[in-house]
């Protein structure tokens, strides 16, 4: 074998151990995204109880700074912030569904 070929071979096992890694990593988070979208939703039946809105910009705006505040560099920070951004975004649009669905529920 040649030094171009072991060093080869070293890479691919790195980048296959660097992806078993981030596998794992995404089953957590997963699992994470599960649990709070739940919690999302007895939030939207405690706004709908309490007569709240959904959407409640204060609240996001605390999210996001407590989500970025724990980057360890503008880039990671920015991305972080895009991702929240997103994850908000869907996390508002099942409390949306979900107080459509109870509203059904108790006009029957």
């Amino acid at each position: 074998m040649t030094d171009s070929t072991i060093n080869n071979t070293e890479h691919w096992q790195e980048l296959d151990a660097w992806r078993k890694k981030i596998d794992t990593i995404d089953h957590q988070l997963s699992d994470l995204l599960c649990e709070r979208l739940h919690c999302a939703q007895h939030i939207s039946s405690l706004k709908s109880r309490i007569g709240e809105q959904v959407l409640q910009p204060e609240r996001e705006k605390e999210v996001l700074q407590n989500v970025i505040i724990h980057a360890d560099s503008p880039e990671i920070a920015y991305t972080l912030e895009k991702i929240y951004r997103c994850i908000l975004e869907e996390s508002r649009m099942l409390q949306h569904e979900w107080k459509n669905s109870q509203s059904g529920i108790h006009t029957r």
